[in-house]
């Protein structure tokens, strides 16, 4: 056992109750004491010479020892104390090994074995107290086989264990033979081990790879392997991991009757399976459930037949060094050789780095220097002088794999070679310095890390231990008689499929196509249901969709529909079609099955998080039952449910277990002594269909229809995609209403890997979201201030937070998300859209995060900084806790969380309104003229010159037919005094006629196209005042692109916006008017031809009344089509909410003119007319809005034919216009 203590230190050893070792540093440098405090014998103490990190003590147990604690303290009354120090052991007293925090061989004992005279060992893997401990030997040639006897019974379990040691990279370590000729077999493959399964070895097949694990085992350390078999799979054990293996097939009822360990006897691996097919190194303790087998063959024993094998471990001793980092270095006196010009240098080598300087050196006379370098994981030789290159040879390939790599350099007067492993390399044949030129050689070399053994100059092995004790040469930040080289990616902390790839201080993860991103493919790149993509702005398309984010279920792609209130989830599957039975002469029945791309775990996770979830299943038969049988039995079922499903004897839109159909469960089936309409058995087509709703018998998996091979039966069914809606996770909340309230759940298990996610909204500047503790290592997440949230934790380095500071405060009582992951090689945190804060691990720390107290939200058990305010979806490592359960049963906290409008009001565009839910909200469009889940969803119509619309608006009080002419003086001084108008139109067509607004009292607004294909908008806001014109300058909106339209007037100013353009003050002209312009007459008379979309009135939308809503106020003449002619507009993207403001990019437009007395647009009734074009006949669209109500009385009657006669067509305009005195009609 060695300590090696650096400088500054301080540190005590504890090995047993009566053996202490003491380490203190004073000013003149480090001293160490020994004492045994129960059997003081005199006293002594040791100082270093040197105060530097190159003292170590070396202690010998001489017998088996069971270290369990490294203990340090500084001096008393001192500032002296141990900073680091290292831990190493070893068997041999060479080849040391360093105990990590973490390493694979565990951390639970440190254990000491004498093999010989002055050797130690101390294992770092779980101790298991032997009576004996039986050690063989195999040099390449031995072999031991076991052969189980007659008697031996079989069992379900079978079990092997070993230790092994062994400097071969490969080699057989055990073929395991049973009958039928099946076996399985341990090799060695580049340190790797491997586990095959061969049949019928006799024929020379490869064999089938089961499962590799462990990695760098050919380090002359010792090993510990288990294999077990037990009833349905293969444990297979390494040090400290573990991989199952699902038993092949064959395997299932197969037991062992022949063992063969180091050399394969009776048949055995063939090629290409391995290279070098013997073990070479030791065994120990070789058990076959509870038989040691070495011990069996020391007996002699009948069953075990040894050849070749010593029982002792003999080994040579390799001497290796550790090159750590830029600062290593190891420098070598010139051999006295290289006077007459010969160099040769051979030497070992294992790396991770793809490039580093392995060695460098001098030619004589100053003829230049040469460098043997790694350059992209290839062995390069460059010759070089005053910068330029002379010469350079390379070879080998993917030297970077961590193998031990031999190599040889010979430099001879006119001749240079380099070979590696033994493979024939490069050579060339120069008289140096012959070439003279090359390029600048600006030091291309990076520096070495890795281990180098069996080092030797002009054929002479350079003694390491000498250069330890700087007895030869020089050297600096050197491991000597160790090699520390670590595989990082065995076994890989690279998730879900990330490939693993690693240099000598840190590895790398590859996340491509795994659907995972981070450090080590942690969390998902995609969200865990549709509704979470909808409430991020996206539109109904095919997403992916993680339903358990970093869990082990992996992303599936699914339709999301986002086109109502509920965000639908489709799920495929192979046959959504109508599908007619084509009868088979061979069967009775028709068979179908449903294959769904999604996974059975997939599949599963989505219905289980969902609220609701349904499958269309349909029959249409003739001449076909479906359940009506003499003997009871159904003539036709479908499976579903979970796994392989259940037989299910209901159908769509009945209950479960009913064998009825949903024509049964209402009653109305065409015969009512039968539950389905097609168990009437009538000679006609008609058919049960349904939805079915049950979770538990979703999905439809199969479908077996009976009846259908009767003369004259047919039939056809269908069964739709899975549709689900609801994700019951996103919405799962807790509102804390003290600061001593909290919520406690399970201790979270997140040693490797932690990711927590969740959102808040809080008034408060601070408050804790999250705690868990352990012993010492910790998780916490908090709100340090009203703009600033902390991630911390501590896994055995210390504390480390981790800050995100915002730019806005996130006490505004609004939702904000925050991520927090962990895992070994950093932590990361992000709050919202801000950017996230990474922090780097230690390189060689402490990585397992050890937690055993309760899991606190909103608070802890000490009721100190408690969390004021709402807690939502929080999800930990993929699995989301259930805030609102816990809520209903702690005191302090409530379930559920209202006010989602405060955040997701700006979802709801065009004019719709928030509305809030128990479990989110939704968006109210009855005001807008856009439809979809956020208003978003333009409506467009093609029109014709043919063409209209009339919709009829029902007065909101029934008039009172007694009013009589007290109309005028009780609406006499009523006024209009604004509008909210919006549209988008497409059109060729020039001049054209795009609004007209009526009232009553020959009050109207016209908005047109001119001939100059520019904007008009007229208004006549009085019946005795003259008409004002506003013109526009923007130009060609007749050009068959979508443009848009805005026009706000409150009292006496008006805005306009076309398009994005900015405004500017319109000019006002005004003319004289005694009814409509003949001009604006006959433009009427030609008709309007193209697409209106958006159109609204303040709150009236009489295109989405007439598409989406139609009913008895809405009448089509001629086709309306629905059109996407609206599809390319600016302001598609239902992501941003549109906002109307009078300022901005927007012109007011202002007149003198439009004085209060002009905007007397109320009578007893107001008439709103929004009129488009639409036949030669002018028919137009009447809209009636009333300010108050009263019984509309002859003389409003009379106002009626006045108004019209301000039309030149109003005989359409008369047919189309009342229905009853109680109706006001809009046309279109």
């Amino acid at each position: 056992l060695i300590l090696l203590f650096y400088p500054f230190c301080l540190c005590t050893l504890c090995l047993s109750k009566a053996f202490h070792i003491h380490l203190t540093y004073s000013e003149n440098g480090c001293n160490l004491w020994l004492f045994v405090p129960f059997a003081c014998i005199g006293a002594g103490g040791w100082s270093p010479l040197l105060s530097d990190k190159y003292q170590w003590l070396e202690v010998d147990l001489q017998r088996r020892t069971q270290i369990t604690a490294v203990a340090t303290q500084g001096r008393y009354g001192s500032s002296d104390w141990l900073t680091s120090y290292l831990l190493m052991f070893s068997d041999t007293g060479h080849n040391w090994r360093q105990h990590r925090q973490e390493d694979s061989l565990g951390v639970s004992y440190v254990t000491t074995h004498i093999l010989s005279s002055s050797s130690i060992i101390m294992d770092m893997d779980e101790f298991l107290f032997l009576n004996s401990s039986e050690v063989a030997g195999f040099d390449g040639r031995s072999s031991l086989v076991f052969r189980l006897s007659a008697r031996t019974s079989w069992t379900a379990r079978d079990s092997i264990s070993l230790k092994f040691k062994t400097l071969k990279n490969s080699g057989t370590l055990l073929h395991a033979k049973g009958q039928r000729d099946h076996s399985l077999n341990l090799a060695l493959e580049k340190g790797k081990l491997l586990l095959y399964h061969q049949q019928d070895v006799s024929s020379g097949s490869g064999g089938k790879l089961l499962v590799s694990l462990g990695s760098l085992l050919d380090d002359q350390h010792w090993h510990h392997i288990k294999l077990e078999r037990l009833s349905t799979h293969l444990n297979l054990t390494v040090d400290k991991n573990l991989r199952q293996v699902h038993l092949p097939a064959e395997l299932s009822h197969w037991h062992i009757y022949m063992l063969s360990v180091g050399a394969v006897h009776s048949h055995g691996l063939q090629t290409p399976i391995l290279h070098n097919r013997n073990f070479h190194g030791c065994l120990e303790n070789l058990l076959y459930n509870d038989l040691n087998l070495i011990k069996l063959a020391k007996q002699n024993s009948p069953q075990v037949t040894a050849g070749n094998m010593t029982f002792s471990c003999s080994e040579p001793v390799f001497v290796a060094v550790t090159f750590t980092d830029s600062r290593s270095f190891l420098q070598l006196p010139v051999p006295t050789s290289r006077l007459s010009g010969a160099v040769s240098v051979t030497l070992q080598f294992r790396t991770w780095n793809k490039a580093g300087l392995l060695l460098t050196f001098g030619l004589r006379q100053q003829e230049g220097s040469v460098f043997l370098y790694l350059s992209d994981a290839r062995l390069r030789l460059q010759i070089s002088k005053t910068g330029n290159t002379l010469l350079e040879l390379s070879t080998g390939s993917g030297l970077n794999d961590g193998q031990w790599h031999s190599v040889e350099l010979i430099a001879e007067e006119n001749h240079l070679s380099i070979t590696v492993d033994r493979d024939e390399g490069a050579t060339a044949h120069t008289s140096c310095p012959a070439h003279r030129g090359g390029w600048d050689c600006r030091n291309p070399f990076q520096v070495f890390q890795g281990c180098m053994r069996l080092l030797k100059l002009d054929g002479q092995p350079v003694d390491l231990i000498k250069v330890q004790e700087r007895r030869l040469g020089n050297y600096s930040a050197l491991q000597i008689d160790m090699c520390g080289i670590i595989d990082r990616c065995s076994p890989s902390h690279c998730e879900h499929g990330g490939g693993c790839t690693q240099s000598w201080s840190t590895f790398h993860c590859n996340c491509s196509n795994t659907g995972y991103r981070g450090a080590t493919c942690h969390s998902s790149k995609y969200e865990q249901s549709c509704e979470i993509y909808k409430h991020k702005g996206d539109t109904s398309g095919p997403f992916h969709i993680d339903v358990d984010g970093s869990g082990p279920i992996k992303p599936q792609l699914v339709y999301c529909n986002m086109t109502e209130d509920q965000t639908w989830i489709v799920m495929q599957h192979d046959n959504t079609e109508l599908t007619t039975v084509q009868v088979s002469p061979d069967s009775n029945q028709h068979f179908a099955n449903f294959r769904y791309p999604s996974e059975e775990t997939q599949l599963s996770a989505i219905i289980g998080q969902s609220e609701h979830c349904e499958q269309e299943l349909s029959f249409h038969c003739k001449r076909s039952r479906l359940f009506n049988t003499l003997d009871g039995a159904p003539l036709s079922w479908w499976v579903g449910g979970p796994a392989s499903g259940h037989i299910q004897n209901h159908w769509g839109g009945a209950s479960p277990g009913s064998r009825q159909c949903a024509c049964g469960l209402q009653d109305n089936c065409l015969d009512s002594s039968f539950s389905c309409n097609c168990d009437a058995d009538y000679d006609l087509w008609t058919d049960d269909s349904g939805l079915l709703t049950h979770k538990e018998t979703l999905p439809v998996r199969s479908l077996v229809l009976g009846d259908i091979h009767r003369p004259g039966s047919e039939a056809a069914y269908r069964v739709g995609p899975l549709r689900c809606y609801g994700d019951k996770n996103f919405w799962n909340a807790a509102f804390f209403d003290k600061e001593t309230s909290y919520l406690h759940f399970p201790t979270f298990n997140g040693e490797l890997n932690a990711d927590i996610s969740f959102l808040f909204r809080t008034t408060s500047s601070s408050g804790l979201f999250l705690e868990n503790l352990g012993i010492k290592d910790f998780i916490r997440i908090e709100l340090s201030s009203s703009t600033e949230v902390v991630f911390s934790f501590d896994v055995g380095n210390g504390p480390l937070e981790v800050k995100v500071k915002t730019a806005l405060p996130l006490n505004d009582n609004r939702w904000h998300r925050v991520q927090a992951e962990r895992n070994v090689k950093e932590a990361s945190l992000r709050v919202d859209d801000f950017p996230a804060t990474v922090r780097a691990a230690p390189s060689d720390g402490f990585i397992h995060l050890q937690l055993n107290s309760q899991l606190f939200i909103g608070g802890t058990a000490s009721r100190q900084k408690g969390f004021l305010g709402c807690i939502r979806s929080l999800q930990l490592n993929g699995v989301t806790l259930d805030l609102e359960e816990r809520a209903r049963i702690t005191p302090g906290v409530r379930p559920g969380c209202p006010g989602h409008c405060s955040s997701y009001a700006a979802l709801c565009q065009n004019q719709g309104r928030c509305v809030e839910r128990a479990n989110g909200f939704s968006c109210d469009c009855s005001q807008s003229a856009h439809a979809g889940a956020f208003c978003h969803k333009e409506v467009s119509g093609s029109f014709k010159s043919t063409t209209s619309i009339t919709y009829i608006v029902k007065e909101p009080y029934e008039p009172s037919r007694n009013s009589g002419s007290l109309h005028s003086s009780i609406y006499s001084d009523i006024t209009l005094r604004g509008e909210d108008i919006s549209l988008s139109f497409r059109t060729s067509q020039s001049p054209a006629l795009l609004l007209y607004v009526s009232s009553f009292y020959r009050e109207y607004l016209i908005l047109l196209i001119n001939k100059h294909d520019e904007l008009e908008v007229r208004y006549k806001l009085h019946s005795s005042r003259d008409v004002e014109v506003l013109s526009s300058r923007v130009m060609n909106l007749a050009d068959g692109r979508l443009h848009t339209v805005t026009i706000r007037r409150q009292a006496d100013m008006v805005s306009v916006q076309v398009n994005t353009h900015k405004h500017t003050h319109l000019p006002i002209y005004l003319t004289k008017s005694e009814g409509l312009d003949p001009d604006l007459a006959r433009l009427a008379s030609t008709g309007f031809t193209g697409c209106l979309s958006g159109v609204r009135f303040d709150s009236i939308c009489p295109l989405k009344a007439a598409l989406l809503h139609p009913d008895s106020r809405v009448t089509v003449t001629s086709p309306l089509v629905p059109s996407s002619c609206a599809s390319s507009s600016q302001a598609d993207s239902y992501a941003a909410e549109t906002t109307h403001s009078l300022s901005g990019n927007r012109s007011m437009l202002t007149s003198k003119t439009l004085s209060s007395a002009s905007h007397h647009w109320v009578s007893s009734v107001i008439a709103v007319v929004i009129f488009i074009i639409v036949s030669a006949a002018a028919i137009m669209a009447r809209f009636i809005c009333i300010r108050k109500e009263t019984y509309r009385n002859q003389e409003v009657k009379a106002a009626q034919p006045e108004d019209s006669r301000e039309f030149p067509l109003s005989s359409q305009t008369r047919s189309l216009s009342v229905h009853s005195e109680n109706q006001k009609e809009f046309f279109i």
